[in-house]
């Protein structure tokens, strides 16, 4: 059976045959990860929904919401809303939530625009060039870390950070003490030393604002109470951590896969330039075709069964969200790329629903739909002049370099 934790299985993206013989098979199957150690690989979608939609039996807060476990010491050092249950997960997410409404992002539509235009004209200028550095990565950095009240002249740093934290997953780790870190890479977020960094900074960030309140999510954090309480600086730190990373790095690879599509699907796009009214759905099916971050863990809180397959209490479940997303039982022609595909039933790449259902998604969506409105409207054709270079995680499905030319 394939290793599904393998990274070198995800080189050259989403391994479909692999997650078609696993939706195949009846109820759950084992993954393992060692003698003593594995996990209950779920791969359809109904599944997926089951296990996202149901915190009190499948927990992100017991054990890791990644591959292995860790320690109790190194969740406490970890912990951001991802990695929690409720309650204390709707405290934090209460905090920020209103800032991601689909109604309060439409008032970064501007901005975001002049991001895209931006980048977009360098491509312009040199007729091409690699897709992630000049679009796929500066665009949602820059909208996130403006949201965070980060300086411009600092978004560089956040995407070579973010960068590292992905690598901590890979089998490419950076060296410990990078970034000047002199912390137990076993307490920091991915194992990465690049946590160390985004912690360093955030700290200092925070503290300039606790003495020069602005209108940024980092001031409305620093000062916000929930419960007549504070954030605690851990909290803090962990939380803009998730904010740069979360809200950048998924975002980030449906970019860079977007480009993959138009020069594979012209057609399709074709279809969105003659009828606009397209151009959410088009959004959308780019994501379900990314999906961007290939799983999430949870844990057994209980004896219980999905699928027809007994699990245990303390056993890892493992969402596969890139196979729940080709489920043939719930998308037809699943591996057809389709600007048109009904909105329902959704796809899974912010995840199944629930309480941890992406708190960014209705940002991402937006950031991608003017991305590709902006292309289409000056007539693009992208042609790709080598192989996406993949990132090597079994966590992100990314593109670290894609070289592309106008046409």
């Amino acid at each position: 059976m394939v290793d599904l934790a393998d990274p070198e299985l995800y080189a050259r993206g989403i391994p479909h045959a692999a997650f078609a013989a696993l939706r195949s098979r009846p109820g759950l199957t084992w993954n393992p990860l060692g003698p003593d150690d594995g996990f209950w690989a779920v791969g359809r979608h109904a599944d997926v929904v089951e296990v996202s939609r149901d915190p009190v039996t499948y927990s992100s807060a017991v054990g890791h919401i990644q591959l292995y476990d860790i320690d109790p010491d190194a969740l406490d050092a970890r912990a951001s809303m991802i990695d929690l249950d409720p309650p204390i997960h709707t405290r934090l997410r209460r905090l920020v939530s209103s800032a991601f409404t689909p109604r309060h992002v439409q008032k970064y539509q501007a901005a975001i625009r002049e991001r895209v235009c931006r980048s977009l004209a360098d491509v312009a200028d040199h007729g091409g060039g690699n897709w992630v550095s000049a679009v796929a990565a500066p665009i949602p950095i820059g909208v996130i870390c403006d949201l965070m009240g980060v300086p411009e002249s600092d978004h560089d740093y956040m995407i070579e950070l973010s960068d590292h934290l992905v690598a901590g997953t890979s089998d490419q780790p950076l060296d410990p003490g990078a970034y000047g870190n002199t912390t137990d890479l076993r307490l920091l977020p991915f194992n990465s030393p690049a946590a160390h960094g985004i912690f360093e900074y955030a700290a200092a960030l925070g503290e300039r604002r606790r003495r020069q309140p602005a209108d940024d999510l980092v001031t409305k954090l620093i000062h916000a109470e929930v419960d007549g309480e504070r954030l605690s600086d851990v909290e803090f730190t962990n939380f803009f951590r998730l904010m740069i990373f979360a809200g950048n790095e998924t975002t980030r690879s449906a970019m860079a896969h977007l480009a993959v599509h138009l020069a594979a699907f012209e057609n399709e796009f074709d279809r969105v330039r003659r009828d606009p009214a397209l151009l959410d759905r088009a959004a959308e099916e780019v994501v379900r075709y990314s999906s961007p971050i290939l799983y999430f863990r949870r844990t057994a809180t209980r004896d219980t069964e999905l699928a027809g397959t007994a699990v245990a209490a303390g056993q890892k479940v493992v969402m596969w969200y890139a196979s729940a997303n080709f489920d043939e039982r719930v998308f037809e022609e699943p591996l057809r790329f389709d600007v048109g595909r009904p909105p329902t039933p959704p796809n899974v790449a912010f995840g199944g629903g629930g309480v941890h259902f992406c708190l960014g998604a209705s940002l991402a969506r937006l950031e991608l739909a003017i991305l590709i409105e902006e292309i289409l409207a000056r007539d693009w054709r992208i042609e790709l002049l080598d192989e996406p270079t993949f990132v090597s995680s079994n966590f992100v499905n990314g593109i670290e370099r894609l070289e592309v030319q106008l046409r």
